[in-house]
């Protein structure tokens, strides 16, 4: 239900994908930026910071197989985003 809603909304497995392999990255970032501007907490509010980014990745990962599996059903995992929007208004009307 929910990744049906988000298929219909646009969202494509690649976008989840993409946005688990940036919270990758801002998770690198976080720690160290918390690292260097956050002398007080020193390591371990850092670990902190990046561990909580970091965790967002699974998430997106998961919703990126979700997603996967559901256009594979719904035929239209190798169809392109302007595809997928003329068929949709085919559809319509």
């Amino acid at each position: 239900m929910v990744i049906k809603k988000l298929h219909d909304m646009g969202i494509r497995s690649e976008h989840a994908y993409l946005a688990a392999f940036t919270s990758i990255g801002l998770s690198v970032a976080a720690w160290a930026t918390s690292l260097k501007a956050e002398p007080v907490g020193g390591l371990a509010r850092a670990d902190r910071w990046g561990i909580f980014v970091g965790e967002w990745a699974p998430t997106f990962f998961g919703l990126g197989v979700a997603l996967s599996h559901y256009e594979q059903q719904d035929g239209t995992l190798t169809a392109s985003v302007h595809e997928l929007r003329e068929r949709k208004e085919r559809q319509a009307v």
